[in-house]
Formats: C-alpha cells, sequence, structure tokens
C-alpha cells in the first residue's frame, strides 16, 4: 500500500465517478460445441464459403447421377467416392472445431472478463486481452455468444458460452454490454 493514499478498487473508483462498471465474468472449460457454435456463426456471416460447399457438392451429384444414368448402374467405386465427399463436405465444420479444440483444450479453464475497456481471458498457461476495436460484432445463438473480428475473411472468433455465467441473469447483462460496446450482425 502506498504511503498516505488510499488505494480503491476499480468498481469504487468507477462508482465514485458515477460510471457504473457492468464486467461479466464467465468461467468455463473449452468445448468442441463451443467451437463449432462459432464456426457456424461466422459461416451465416460470411456466405461465400457455404455457397462453395453447396456448389462443390453440387456437382459431384451431377457428376455421380450423370454417370449412373449413363452406364444404366450404380459404379461402386463413383458410389464410394460421391459418399466420401458428402461426407467430407458435411463434417468439415465438425473437424474443424475438433482441431481448434486440440489447440485450446490442454489449457484447461478459461477465465474471462468482458468489460467496456474490453475482453481479458486467461488460463493457466496465457492471458490475452482484446479491446473492442478488434470485432466487426457479435451474433447470439442458444447457448453462445460469438464475437467475429473484423478483418475480412474473419479469422477469428471469439467464443463465450453461456454456461459459463455464474447466474442466468448475467445472460441478459452480458446482451446488454455487448450491444454497448459493438453491434449485432
Amino acid at each position: 500500500m502506498a504511503e498516505g493514499r488510499e488505494v480503491t478498487s476499480g468498481a469504487e473508483e468507477s462508482h465514485a465517478t458515477g460510471v457504473e462498471e457492468t464486467a461479466v465474468h464467465l468461467v468455463y472449460r473449452p468445448q468442441p460445441a463451443d467451437t463449432l457454435a462459432g464456426i457456424r456463426a461466422r459461416q451465416r456471416i460470411k456466405r461465400w464459403g457455404l455457397v462453395l460447399r453447396a456448389v462443390f457438392l453440387f456437382l459431384w451429384v451431377a457428376q455421380w447421377l450423370l454417370g449412373t444414368v449413363r452406364r444404366g448402374d450404380v459404379e461402386p467405386v463413383s458410389t464410394v467416392l460421391f459418399l466420401f465427399v458428402l461426407v467430407l463436405v458435411a463434417g468439415y465444420p465438425r473437424a474443424q472445431a475438433a482441431q481448434v479444440q486440440r489447440l485450446v483444450g490442454w489449457q484447461g479453464e478459461y477465465r474471462t472478463t468482458v468489460s467496456s475497456s474490453g475482453i481479458t481471458t486467461s488460463s493457466d498457461h496465457t492471458t490475452l486481452i482484446q479491446k473492442w476495436s478488434v470485432y466487426q460484432g457479435y451474433r447470439e445463438t442458444k447457448g453462445h455468444f460469438a464475437l467475429l473480428s473484423r478483418d475480412p475473411n474473419i479469422l477469428c472468433v471469439e467464443i463465450l458460452p453461456k454456461r459459463g455465467l455464474s447466474t442466468p441473469d448475467d445472460v441478459p447483462r452480458l446482451r446488454e454490454l455487448l450491444d454497448r460496446c459493438t453491434k449485432r450482425v
């Protein structure tokens, strides 16, 4: 403690100045479902990937159907390749989520604080501080808030799982804070 000075906490200081600090705290362990929710939210904003996957799948279906009709029977090799592509295209987001889980899962429990100055996330191994200027906005899903980065390809997605909040009353508080600091997209 400094000599002759009174030390106050940030909450007391902001209350004394008339600005109420409405920081919301989350504690959670990342799960593949969290990443999958973020990937899906990103896909809804950046539809180009969905269009390319749909066109790719359509071309494979057309190739398989045309080959089957032309020959008059189903060719096993073509059918196996078609099913492989179908599984690959449909399963890509889950595979991507599993890969991200391998990258972040070993870090254990995440402690995140969302405040008007930004988002601070820490684990036993890292601390990440992000200002609101990093994000173009957020999307809310049934169990998550997904914050989408400002870059054109939306390479970074911050997932805030609602299960990490301490009380159900924190959901509207977090939503209000996100609405105040960024926009809903």
